[in-house]
Protein backbone atom coordinates (compact mmCIF):
# COMPACT_ATOMS: atom_id res chain seq x y z
CA UNK A 1 0.00 0.00 0.00
CA UNK A 2 3.15 2.44 0.69
CA UNK A 3 4.64 1.96 -2.47
CA UNK A 4 1.57 2.42 -4.70
CA UNK A 5 1.00 6.03 -2.68
CA UNK A 6 4.67 6.93 -3.15
CA UNK A 7 3.89 5.99 -6.94
CA UNK A 8 1.00 7.90 -7.20
CA UNK A 9 2.74 10.92 -5.66
CA UNK A 10 5.51 10.85 -8.30
CA UNK A 11 2.85 10.23 -11.15
CA UNK A 12 1.34 13.50 -10.16
CA UNK A 13 4.46 15.28 -9.40
CA UNK A 14 5.24 14.32 -12.82
CA UNK A 15 1.93 15.76 -14.11
CA UNK A 16 2.05 19.54 -12.24
CA UNK A 17 6.04 19.65 -13.94
CA UNK A 18 4.14 18.81 -17.35
CA UNK A 19 1.40 21.51 -16.85
CA UNK A 20 3.92 23.94 -15.67
CA UNK A 21 6.80 23.47 -17.91
CA UNK A 22 4.23 23.26 -20.90
CA UNK A 23 1.83 26.61 -20.06
CA UNK A 24 4.52 28.92 -21.90
CA UNK A 25 4.34 27.05 -24.79
CA UNK A 26 0.53 26.70 -24.89
CA UNK A 27 0.62 30.73 -25.00
CA UNK A 28 2.97 31.07 -27.56
CA UNK A 29 1.39 27.78 -29.52
CA UNK A 30 -0.08 29.57 -33.38
CA UNK A 31 -3.54 29.59 -33.12
CA UNK A 32 -5.51 28.86 -36.89
CA UNK A 33 -8.18 31.04 -36.02
CA UNK A 34 -6.22 33.96 -35.36
CA UNK A 35 -3.91 33.48 -38.15
CA UNK A 36 -7.24 33.88 -40.46
CA UNK A 37 -8.19 36.92 -39.00
CA UNK A 38 -5.09 38.33 -39.08
CA UNK A 39 -4.99 37.21 -42.97
CA UNK A 40 -8.76 39.16 -43.10
CA UNK A 41 -7.22 42.33 -42.12
CA UNK A 42 -4.21 41.71 -44.38
CA UNK A 43 -6.68 41.07 -47.05
CA UNK A 44 -8.12 44.30 -46.31
CA UNK A 45 -4.92 46.30 -46.40
CA UNK A 46 -4.95 45.35 -49.85
CA UNK A 47 -7.84 45.73 -50.94
CA UNK A 48 -7.31 49.31 -49.57
CA UNK A 49 -4.91 50.05 -51.63
CA UNK A 50 -6.73 49.86 -55.13
CA UNK A 51 -8.16 53.29 -54.29
CA UNK A 52 -5.54 54.61 -51.58
CA UNK A 53 -2.12 55.52 -51.88
CA UNK A 54 0.06 54.70 -49.02
CA UNK A 55 -1.63 56.10 -45.18
CA UNK A 56 -1.16 52.11 -44.08
CA UNK A 57 -0.59 53.93 -40.87
CA UNK A 58 -3.77 55.63 -40.76
CA UNK A 59 -5.66 52.41 -42.31
CA UNK A 60 -4.22 50.32 -39.16
CA UNK A 61 -5.21 53.08 -36.83
CA UNK A 62 -9.01 52.83 -38.17
CA UNK A 63 -9.01 48.74 -38.48
CA UNK A 64 -7.72 48.62 -35.00
CA UNK A 65 -10.52 50.80 -33.72
CA UNK A 66 -13.10 49.12 -35.76
CA UNK A 67 -12.03 46.09 -33.86
CA UNK A 68 -12.37 47.94 -30.59
CA UNK A 69 -15.69 49.29 -30.84
CA UNK A 70 -13.93 53.33 -30.88
CA UNK A 71 -14.04 56.19 -32.53
CA UNK A 72 -11.07 57.93 -34.66
CA UNK A 73 -10.45 61.71 -34.85
CA UNK A 74 -7.93 62.39 -37.95
CA UNK A 75 -6.00 65.90 -38.18
CA UNK A 76 -4.74 66.46 -41.31
CA UNK A 77 -4.86 69.18 -44.56
CA UNK A 78 -7.10 68.92 -46.96
CA UNK A 79 -7.41 66.69 -49.61
CA UNK A 80 -4.94 63.76 -48.30
CA UNK A 81 -7.80 60.90 -48.75
CA UNK A 82 -9.60 60.88 -45.72
CA UNK A 83 -13.15 61.05 -47.10
CA UNK A 84 -11.81 58.19 -49.78
CA UNK A 85 -10.92 55.99 -46.99
CA UNK A 86 -14.07 55.56 -44.88
CA UNK A 87 -15.79 55.49 -48.37
CA UNK A 88 -13.50 52.32 -49.29
CA UNK A 89 -13.23 50.84 -46.04
CA UNK A 90 -17.31 50.78 -46.06
CA UNK A 91 -17.23 49.09 -49.58
CA UNK A 92 -14.65 46.57 -48.38
CA UNK A 93 -16.50 45.53 -45.35
CA UNK A 94 -19.71 45.35 -46.96
CA UNK A 95 -21.43 48.08 -44.09
CA UNK A 96 -23.31 51.62 -45.17
CA UNK A 97 -21.83 54.82 -44.89
CA UNK A 98 -22.67 58.60 -44.72
CA UNK A 99 -20.83 61.69 -44.88
CA UNK A 100 -21.26 65.17 -42.28
CA UNK A 101 -19.68 68.39 -43.97
CA UNK A 102 -19.96 70.00 -40.67
CA UNK A 103 -20.53 74.07 -41.07
CA UNK A 104 -21.19 77.09 -38.95
CA UNK A 105 -24.78 76.79 -39.64
CA UNK A 106 -25.58 72.88 -39.46
CA UNK A 107 -28.19 71.99 -36.90
CA UNK A 108 -28.10 68.93 -34.53
CA UNK A 109 -31.10 67.86 -36.50
CA UNK A 110 -29.33 68.22 -39.82
CA UNK A 111 -27.15 64.97 -37.97
CA UNK A 112 -29.74 62.87 -36.26
CA UNK A 113 -32.75 63.58 -37.68
CA UNK A 114 -36.43 65.09 -37.09
CA UNK A 115 -40.32 64.55 -36.57
CA UNK A 116 -42.60 66.36 -39.40
CA UNK A 117 -45.84 66.47 -39.45
CA UNK A 118 -48.18 64.55 -42.43
CA UNK A 119 -50.89 66.54 -43.62
CA UNK A 120 -51.85 63.59 -45.67
CA UNK A 121 -51.75 61.03 -43.02
CA UNK A 122 -52.56 63.21 -40.44
CA UNK A 123 -50.00 61.88 -38.37
CA UNK A 124 -46.12 62.86 -37.41
CA UNK A 125 -43.41 60.78 -38.79
CA UNK A 126 -39.44 60.27 -38.34
CA UNK A 127 -37.00 61.56 -40.95
CA UNK A 128 -34.00 59.80 -39.84
CA UNK A 129 -30.52 61.79 -40.17
CA UNK A 130 -27.10 60.88 -41.92
CA UNK A 131 -25.91 59.01 -38.35
CA UNK A 132 -27.64 56.26 -38.99
CA UNK A 133 -24.97 54.00 -41.18
CA UNK A 134 -22.02 52.05 -40.06
CA UNK A 135 -19.56 54.52 -41.10
CA UNK A 136 -20.18 57.91 -40.56
CA UNK A 137 -17.97 60.98 -41.67
CA UNK A 138 -17.64 63.86 -39.51
CA UNK A 139 -15.47 66.24 -42.17
CA UNK A 140 -13.85 69.59 -40.28
CA UNK A 141 -15.90 69.05 -37.20
CA UNK A 142 -14.18 72.22 -35.86
CA UNK A 143 -16.22 74.05 -37.87
CA UNK A 144 -19.56 73.82 -36.29
CA UNK A 145 -20.25 75.34 -32.78
CA UNK A 146 -20.56 72.74 -29.49
CA UNK A 147 -24.40 72.15 -29.21
CA UNK A 148 -23.66 70.49 -33.28
CA UNK A 149 -20.86 68.75 -32.14
CA UNK A 150 -22.53 67.14 -29.08
CA UNK A 151 -25.13 65.84 -31.01
CA UNK A 152 -22.98 62.87 -32.10
CA UNK A 153 -21.83 62.37 -28.27
CA UNK A 154 -24.63 59.94 -27.42
CA UNK A 155 -24.18 58.46 -30.62
CA UNK A 156 -20.33 57.77 -30.24
CA UNK A 157 -21.52 56.37 -26.65
CA UNK A 158 -24.77 54.84 -26.38
CA UNK A 159 -24.67 53.76 -30.15
CA UNK A 160 -28.17 55.14 -30.11
CA UNK A 161 -30.00 58.54 -31.23
CA UNK A 162 -33.29 60.71 -29.86
CA UNK A 163 -35.73 61.83 -32.00
CA UNK A 164 -38.32 63.61 -30.14
CA UNK A 165 -39.56 61.21 -27.39
CA UNK A 166 -38.22 58.40 -29.25
CA UNK A 167 -35.11 56.47 -28.90
CA UNK A 168 -33.76 54.98 -32.22
CA UNK A 169 -30.84 52.03 -31.78
CA UNK A 170 -28.27 52.83 -34.68
CA UNK A 171 -26.87 50.10 -36.86
CA UNK A 172 -23.77 48.06 -36.18
CA UNK A 173 -20.84 48.14 -36.23
CA UNK A 174 -20.91 51.78 -35.78
CA UNK A 175 -18.05 53.79 -36.18
CA UNK A 176 -17.02 57.25 -36.69
CA UNK A 177 -14.35 59.05 -37.95
CA UNK A 178 -13.97 62.71 -37.69
CA UNK A 179 -11.47 65.05 -39.30
CA UNK A 180 -10.34 68.77 -38.65
CA UNK A 181 -8.55 71.21 -40.61
CA UNK A 182 -5.26 72.26 -38.51
CA UNK A 183 -4.22 74.75 -40.65
CA UNK A 184 -7.40 77.22 -40.48
CA UNK A 185 -7.98 79.56 -37.18
CA UNK A 186 -10.66 81.37 -38.43
CA UNK A 187 -14.46 80.20 -37.96
CA UNK A 188 -13.67 77.04 -36.44
CA UNK A 189 -14.75 76.09 -32.99
CA UNK A 190 -12.43 74.06 -30.37
CA UNK A 191 -13.38 70.49 -29.84
CA UNK A 192 -14.19 70.77 -26.04
CA UNK A 193 -12.22 68.74 -24.14
CA UNK A 194 -14.90 66.08 -22.58
CA UNK A 195 -16.13 65.41 -26.55
CA UNK A 196 -12.05 65.02 -27.91
CA UNK A 197 -11.91 62.30 -24.93
CA UNK A 198 -14.75 59.97 -26.15
CA UNK A 199 -12.77 59.48 -29.50
CA UNK A 200 -10.68 56.33 -28.77
CA UNK A 201 -7.35 57.67 -31.37
CA UNK A 202 -6.66 60.57 -32.69
CA UNK A 203 -4.59 59.91 -35.86
CA UNK A 204 -2.09 62.25 -37.49
CA UNK A 205 -2.11 62.21 -41.66
CA UNK A 206 0.29 63.87 -43.42
CA UNK A 207 1.41 64.39 -47.06
CA UNK A 208 2.63 61.50 -49.15
CA UNK A 209 6.08 60.72 -50.58
CA UNK A 210 7.34 61.63 -53.88
CA UNK A 211 6.89 58.38 -55.00
CA UNK A 212 3.30 57.66 -53.82
CA UNK A 213 2.26 61.42 -55.31
CA UNK A 214 3.14 59.93 -58.85
CA UNK A 215 0.72 56.96 -58.17
CA UNK A 216 -1.70 59.19 -56.61
CA UNK A 217 -1.82 61.22 -60.40
CA UNK A 218 -2.24 58.45 -62.43
CA UNK A 219 -5.21 57.30 -59.60
CA UNK A 220 -7.25 60.61 -58.79
CA UNK A 221 -10.66 60.54 -57.99
CA UNK A 222 -11.17 63.63 -60.78
CA UNK A 223 -10.30 61.19 -63.77
CA UNK A 224 -11.40 58.08 -62.18
CA UNK A 225 -14.80 56.93 -61.13
CA UNK A 226 -14.83 55.29 -57.76
CA UNK A 227 -16.30 51.86 -59.44
CA UNK A 228 -13.87 52.00 -61.66
CA UNK A 229 -11.39 50.24 -58.60
CA UNK A 230 -13.33 47.32 -58.45
CA UNK A 231 -13.73 47.42 -54.52
CA UNK A 232 -14.51 43.69 -53.63
CA UNK A 233 -16.02 43.02 -50.40
CA UNK A 234 -13.62 41.31 -47.60
CA UNK A 235 -15.60 40.65 -44.60
CA UNK A 236 -19.55 41.89 -43.72
CA UNK A 237 -21.13 44.04 -40.59
CA UNK A 238 -21.79 40.40 -38.60
CA UNK A 239 -18.41 39.61 -39.25
CA UNK A 240 -16.96 42.47 -37.56
CA UNK A 241 -19.19 41.88 -34.90
CA UNK A 242 -17.95 38.57 -34.24
CA UNK A 243 -14.21 39.89 -34.11
CA UNK A 244 -15.14 42.50 -31.60
CA UNK A 245 -16.54 40.04 -29.45
CA UNK A 246 -12.86 38.23 -30.09
CA UNK A 247 -10.64 41.12 -29.18
CA UNK A 248 -12.67 40.52 -25.80
CA UNK A 249 -11.48 37.50 -25.06
CA UNK A 250 -7.61 38.47 -25.87
CA UNK A 251 -5.35 37.47 -22.96
CA UNK A 252 -4.08 40.49 -21.06
CA UNK A 253 -1.96 39.58 -18.12
CA UNK A 254 -1.75 41.13 -14.31
CA UNK A 255 1.48 42.47 -15.22
CA UNK A 256 0.56 44.08 -18.69
CA UNK A 257 -2.29 45.61 -16.55
CA UNK A 258 -0.21 46.99 -14.41
CA UNK A 259 2.31 48.52 -17.25
CA UNK A 260 -0.77 49.93 -18.83
CA UNK A 261 -1.64 51.82 -15.70
CA UNK A 262 1.67 52.65 -14.94
CA UNK A 263 2.29 54.81 -18.42
CA UNK A 264 -1.14 56.58 -17.16
CA UNK A 265 0.22 57.19 -14.16
CA UNK A 266 3.15 58.52 -15.44
CA UNK A 267 1.48 61.14 -17.42
CA UNK A 268 -0.43 61.95 -14.46
CA UNK A 269 2.76 62.09 -12.11
CA UNK A 270 6.17 62.93 -14.21
CA UNK A 271 8.52 63.62 -11.69
CA UNK A 272 8.01 60.25 -9.79
CA UNK A 273 8.89 58.58 -13.28
CA UNK A 274 11.70 61.50 -13.74
CA UNK A 275 10.56 62.60 -16.77
CA UNK A 276 11.72 66.27 -17.49
CA UNK A 277 9.29 67.21 -20.49
CA UNK A 278 6.50 66.30 -17.43
CA UNK A 279 6.85 70.40 -16.48
CA UNK A 280 4.72 70.87 -20.00
CA UNK A 281 2.16 68.72 -18.75
CA UNK A 282 -1.11 70.38 -16.77
CA UNK A 283 -3.73 67.24 -16.68
CA UNK A 284 -2.44 63.78 -17.40
CA UNK A 285 -4.52 61.34 -19.39
CA UNK A 286 -8.45 60.38 -17.72
CA UNK A 287 -9.41 56.98 -17.09
CA UNK A 288 -10.78 56.63 -20.49
CA UNK A 289 -7.27 56.43 -21.39
CA UNK A 290 -6.42 53.37 -19.74
CA UNK A 291 -9.52 51.84 -20.73
CA UNK A 292 -8.51 53.02 -24.51
CA UNK A 293 -4.92 51.47 -23.79
CA UNK A 294 -6.46 48.07 -22.75
CA UNK A 295 -8.68 47.13 -25.30
CA UNK A 296 -6.69 48.78 -28.03
CA UNK A 297 -3.92 46.61 -27.29
CA UNK A 298 -6.23 43.42 -27.46
CA UNK A 299 -7.45 45.11 -30.68
CA UNK A 300 -3.74 45.07 -32.29
CA UNK A 301 -3.26 41.65 -30.74
CA UNK A 302 -5.62 40.16 -32.73
CA UNK A 303 -4.47 41.81 -35.49
CA UNK A 304 -1.42 40.28 -35.33
CA UNK A 305 -2.69 37.00 -35.00
CA UNK A 306 -1.89 37.05 -31.48
CA UNK A 307 -4.38 34.90 -28.47
CA UNK A 308 -1.94 37.69 -25.79
CA UNK A 309 -1.29 41.41 -25.46
CA UNK A 310 2.71 42.06 -25.02
CA UNK A 311 3.64 45.47 -23.99
CA UNK A 312 4.98 46.24 -27.36
CA UNK A 313 1.65 45.87 -28.47
CA UNK A 314 0.97 48.65 -26.05
CA UNK A 315 3.50 51.01 -26.93
CA UNK A 316 2.39 50.05 -31.03
CA UNK A 317 -0.90 52.04 -29.92
CA UNK A 318 0.01 54.35 -27.00
CA UNK A 319 0.57 57.48 -28.99
CA UNK A 320 -2.83 57.26 -30.96
CA UNK A 321 -4.58 57.22 -27.36
CA UNK A 322 -2.80 59.27 -25.33
CA UNK A 323 -1.75 62.47 -27.69
CA UNK A 324 -5.14 64.15 -27.26
CA UNK A 325 -5.64 63.32 -23.56
CA UNK A 326 -2.36 64.91 -22.48
CA UNK A 327 -2.84 68.48 -22.00
CA UNK A 328 -0.71 71.35 -21.73
CA UNK A 329 -0.22 74.09 -19.79
CA UNK A 330 0.98 77.63 -20.78
CA UNK A 331 4.40 76.87 -20.99
CA UNK A 332 3.61 74.02 -23.09
CA UNK A 333 1.38 75.90 -25.47
CA UNK A 334 3.85 78.60 -25.47
CA UNK A 335 6.51 76.37 -26.58
CA UNK A 336 4.48 74.80 -29.24
CA UNK A 337 5.71 71.27 -27.51
CA UNK A 338 4.17 68.23 -29.26
CA UNK A 339 2.63 65.99 -26.99
CA UNK A 340 3.57 62.61 -29.21
CA UNK A 341 7.47 63.75 -27.83
CA UNK A 342 6.09 63.45 -24.35
CA UNK A 343 4.45 59.98 -25.03
CA UNK A 344 8.20 59.37 -26.25
CA UNK A 345 9.66 59.67 -23.07
CA UNK A 346 6.94 58.10 -20.81
CA UNK A 347 7.79 54.82 -22.72
CA UNK A 348 11.22 54.99 -22.67
CA UNK A 349 11.14 55.95 -18.42
CA UNK A 350 8.14 53.51 -17.73
CA UNK A 351 10.40 50.10 -16.81
CA UNK A 352 8.73 47.35 -19.42
CA UNK A 353 7.53 44.17 -17.30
Amino acid sequence: MVKRTVKKKVHSNRQKRKVSGSKHKILNKPDKKLSAVSAIFTNIRKEAHKSIVGQDTVINGILRAILADGHCLVEGVPGIAKTLIVKTLANITGCSSSRVQFTADLLPTDITGLTIYNKEKEEFSVIKGPVFANFILADEINRSPPKVQSALLEAMQEKQVTIGRTTYPLPLPFFVMATQNPLEQAGVYSLPEAQIDRFLFKLKIGYPEVEEENEILRRNMTLQDFKSFNIRGITNPQEILGLQSKVRNIYLSPEVEKYIVRIIDATRTPSKYNIPMGKYIDYGASPRGSIGLFIASKAEALMKGSSFVTPHHVKTIAHDILRHRILLNYEGQAENIDTDKIVDEVLAKVPVP
